[in-house]
């Protein structure tokens, strides 16, 4: 099994002042090495990030039981989370928390591929910058050669498997009566009484623009880039990480 990055870090430290950290010790060790090896150490250790993520949040429950990546509700619901749980809908709040991670997690192995290419696909200066960029330079390569790529692979798993949740498909019915409750189309008090009649209005989301799936889809991309940054971390601060001669060489003291 993985090691878990919380065992290679500072308890004291936040993984963002390690990076920053790091990259000042980084920046003075890597000035002594040739622009390929700097380059290939920090692609070894990114490429690291992207199989830990993809396996760990891939797995069973991988997103459900970890604090950092599990999915919540989504805002117009998580709001009157206590109050739906409180009215008796536990079984509700749960399911819809279970099926978006379970829908997350089964997603999440598809996109390596996608993140490899990436980092394939970067230059030596691409490297350069983000070794000596700090904690997010990483993370917003990735969001910006990434990210399209990465919805249009996830958000088809996302639905298929929302699809099989009947909270989830409820969630949409009444949000979009919601949509065009605030364009005038449908009576907002019809809309309350309907969920009234079938003992649910305490469950009734709030307006929103927001699709159930697009928001599983940005919060399984938000975990991935989290997992990813979290390895990379205990690369750069931790010997027992640097498993190769090149991350050796690039990130160790």
């Amino acid at each position: 099994m993985t090691k878990s990055v919380v065992d290679t870090v500072s308890k004291d430290t936040s993984i963002s002042e390690q990076i920053t950290n790091a990259t000042t010790t980084t920046s003075s060790k890597t000035s002594n090495l040739d622009n390929a090896t700097v380059s290939n150490g920090l692609k070894e250790a990114l490429k690291s990030g992207v199989t830990y993520a993809t396996t760990q949040l891939g797995s069973n429950n991988g997103y459900l039981n970890n604090k950092a990546v599990k999915i919540p509700l989504p805002n117009n619901l998580s709001k009157a989370e206590s109050l739906i749980r409180t009215a008796g809908g536990d079984k509700m709040a749960d399911d819809l928390i279970n099926s978006m991670n379970a829908a997350a997690s089964k997603a999440a192995p598809k996109t390596a591929e996608i993140f490899i290419s990436a980092i394939d696909k970067m230059s030596v200066t691409d490297a350069q910058k983000i070794l000596g960029g700090g904690n997010s330079a990483a993370t917003e390569y990735f969001k910006t050669n990434t990210t399209e790529s990465l919805k249009k692979s996830i958000a088809p798993i996302i639905q298929e498997t929302m699809k099989e949740n009947q909270v989830a498909g409820y969630y949409e019915t009444v949000n979009n009566i919601y949509k065009s409750s605030a364009k005038g189309l449908v009576d907002n008090s019809a809309v309350m009484g309907m969920a009234k009649s079938f003992g649910v209005d305490s469950y009734v989301p709030g307006n929103s623009n927001e699709s159930l799936d697009e928001f599983v889809t940005n919060k399984a991309i938000e975990g991935l880039f989290t997992m990813i940054a979290q390895k990379e971390a205990a690369i750069r601060t931790n010997p027992v990480e640097q498993t190769s001669s090149i991350l050796k060489q690039v990130f160790g003291k």
